[in-house]
């Protein structure tokens, strides 16, 4: 099934939002300093940060959207025949 544009983008910045969650784990780990720090703990907290968006975005660029965007007329009707 072919991806919508926006589930393409989508999927590009979930990848991008775990890219940046691992580059503030590692600085978060490498900070210089005692671990009440806190920069550190800002660090820590992006890390959840983007890698809860990453997690949504995936979901949403990998959802099959076929069904829900296009479908089809009701034939439900409740006429008496």
């Amino acid at each position: 099934m072919e991806k919508h544009l926006a589930q393409k983008i989508a999927f590009a910045v979930a990848i991008l939002s775990y890219l940046a969650a691992a580059g503030c784990a590692i600085t978060a780990v490498m900070l210089p300093g005692d671990i009440d720090d806190p920069v550190r703990g800002a660090f820590i907290s992006s890390v959840v940060f983007f890698i809860g968006c990453g997690v949504v975005l995936h979901v949403i660029g990998t959802a099959r959207l076929k069904g829900i965007l296009s479908s089809p007329p009701s034939t439900d009707d409740h006429s008496p025949n």
